[in-house]
């Protein structure tokens, strides 16, 4: 079977080539897809920093804001405590201050829908009852005209007073005077100290100026301190409108966020651009590779195809020396064989040239008597009655001349021609084998009796090898087995040969067949030497041979294993010194069909 070379570069290759591409594709795919990922992730990334800038800007802006109205209502609320604190808030709030309250706080919260605690109505009744004593004052009046003359036109919406128990000495929304703020935290940083603000927005709102919707208000908590003190006194609430303040940061913040987002459309415009330059690139970058890689397959299957021409020629010539080399084998070995069957043939043939010899000789003493019975037989055919007479004065001494001679025994005529017909016949037996051994044709494949062939090529073997080996056959049940028998009959004449020849006196070659594992087994066994461990493993090498320079040609086992791997089989051995070797050769019944090339 041939390697096609060119068929499977050719295959190989387009796969190769292929699989390349697929990377490249796959490659190139992961680069747009990797580059995409990237300018989304920076996108994103500046998307994220604007936001967070935004963000910072605004809640910096509101920050500032709230730091500004929170400073602005401190300042306020020192006005406001220095122009009413000491003249009419310290006196009121003190009244107030005299109200009891412990048997308001003293009434349980109790647990709203929502799970939180909350005043009940007889709390709340009773701390209403407290705000309107508080305005049952004389004196709240004129201070509640006062704050709202001074509050008015101003951003501040409502105030708060509360005394040092959290009781809401004053509000400008008359429905919160009496509440009890002790558990709001803001009241509790301003009784420390602390100024507390908080932005909310309101739906509505009960403002100086009347209700008000939709606004957005900072309440500040703001501590009162006794002149010249840090005791506090006192605590403020100012409620302040930002919501025009607020409306210019939202404004601000939105324009920022539009300019913001006008940036990002246009930088994931840039990166469409230059994603589609990218690919565009790739794929003139596969384009040039897929020319070079078509270019390169050319190449090499020029040089691939001038390679297979040279293995192919190589091939054929080497097939052509296995051939001749096989042919100058198995004319060597026909020599050997020549030689004996001449040999063999030499002696039935000299006993039978000394036997007819012999007869030949003494066939002449017959000439004389024969010539008296055929003259008495003549005479006999002329008388007509039973009785002859026979004149024997002329012929006395011819009769004579034949008691004397004698003639010898016809039986012993008739031993000597049969053993002249058996060597004819061991002659003829010799003549069949051979012309068995040699008429087949070397090509010719078909169904063989391997029985018959083994013992074809062992009687062969016999004339070739010395009478001091003896071959002894034992051959088993066979099947007819498919292969070329010309070939096998030399793989077998080959074994026995080198068999004998391993012998160096008296000894024995046998022949066996049977049938193991589905496949012919034939072994040929010798007494002889055995094959030496160092040389056991170049024994199927071509030309290497163990015999003197001029004897062996180092051909005999290669060409056996040849043949064998040619009808898919194997050939083993088995050997130890001194005591003999196997060679055994294992054939399928069957020939397998040629391996596709």
């Amino acid at each position: 079977m041939r390697f096609r070379l060119v068929r499977y570069f050719t295959l190989a290759s387009v796969g190769m080539f292929a699989a390349v591409a697929i990377a490249l594709a796959y490659f190139e795919r992961q680069q747009a897809s990797f580059i995409g990922d990237m300018q989304r992730e920076e996108i994103g990334f500046i998307k994220q920093v604007q936001s967070a800038f935004a963000k910072q800007q605004e809640e910096g802006s509101l920050r500032d804001l709230v730091a500004t109205h929170e400073g602005g209502n401190i300042t306020l609320t020192r006005v406001f405590a220095n122009t009413l604190w000491e003249k009419d808030f310290g006196p009121f709030v003190a009244k107030v201050a005299q109200f009891p309250v412990d048997h308001c706080r003293a009434i349980a919260d109790v647990a709203g829908p929502d799970g939180r605690m909350a005043a009940p109505v007889q709390k709340k009744a009773c701390f209403a009852e407290v705000g309107a004593k508080i305005q049952a004052l004389p004196e709240f009046r004129t201070l509640d005209a006062k704050v709202f003359d001074t509050m008015k036109r101003t951003t501040v919406f409502k105030i708060k007073v509360f005394d040092r128990r959290g009781i809401t000495a004053y509000s400008s929304e008359h429905a919160q005077i009496g509440e009890d703020k002790s558990a709001n935290g803001g009241w509790q940083g301003a009784m420390k100290g602390t100024v507390k603000s908080d932005l909310s927005r309101r739906n509505k709102f009960n403002a100086f100026e009347g209700v008000v919707e939709n606004r957005d208000l900072l309440s500040s908590y703001l501590p009162v301190r006794a002149f010249g003190t840090d005791d506090v006194v006192g605590v403020f609430e100012v409620y302040s409108d930002m919501t025009p303040m607020l409306a210019q940061v939202k404004e601000t913040s939105a324009k920022i966020a539009a300019a913001a987002r006008a940036n990002e459309a246009k930088m994931e415009q840039v990166a469409a651009t230059n994603l589609d330059a990218v690919e565009g690139m790739s794929l003139q970058a596969m384009a040039i590779v897929g020319g070079l890689l078509a270019l390169l397959f050319v190449a090499l299957f020029a040089i691939v195809r001038r390679a297979d021409g040279i293995i192919v020629e190589q091939a054929r010539q080497r097939e052509q020396d296995h051939q001749q080399l096989a042919q100058s084998e198995k004319m060597a070995s026909l020599g050997q064989m020549v030689a004996g069957v001449a040999h063999q043939l030499n002696t039935p043939l000299a006993f039978s040239r000394s036997n007819i010899s012999m007869v030949q000789e003494a066939l002449k003493g017959y000439e004389l008597p024969l010539k008296v019975a055929q003259a008495f037989a003549r005479a006999a055919g002329k008388v007509q009655g039973d009785t002859v007479t026979v004149n024997i004065a002329a012929t006395r001494d011819k009769l004579a001349r034949i008691a004397e001679d004698g003639v010898d025994d016809v039986g012993e005529l008739a031993q000597m021609l049969g053993d002249t017909l058996q060597g004819i016949d061991q002659m003829h037996e010799l003549v069949e084998n051979l012309r068995d051994f040699t008429r087949l044709d070397r090509a010719k494949i078909a169904q063989f009796d391997l029985n018959k062939g083994l013992h074809t090529v062992a009687y062969i073997a016999r004339s070739a090898i010395p009478n001091r080996v003896k071959v002894v056959e034992e051959y088993g049940e066979l099947p007819l087995v498919e292969c070329n028998p010309s070939q096998l009959n030399q793989v077998f004449l080959n074994l026995i040969n080198n068999a004998a020849q391993a012998i160096p006196g008296d000894g024995t070659v046998t022949v066996r067949s049977f049938v193991e594992g589905g496949r012919v087994r034939i072994d040929v066994s010798d007494t002889g030497s055995g094959i030496p461990a160092e040389v056991q493993p170049r024994i199927f090498e071509t030309y290497f041979t163990t015999k003197p320079a001029g004897e062996g040609t180092g051909l005999g086992l290669p060409i056996v294993k040849s043949i064998v791997d040619e009808h898919g089989g194997e050939i083993k051995f088995s050997t130890r010194q001194g005591e003999g070797t196997t060679f055994s050769v294992f054939l399928p019944v069957v020939l397998p069909e040629p391996a596709a090339a």
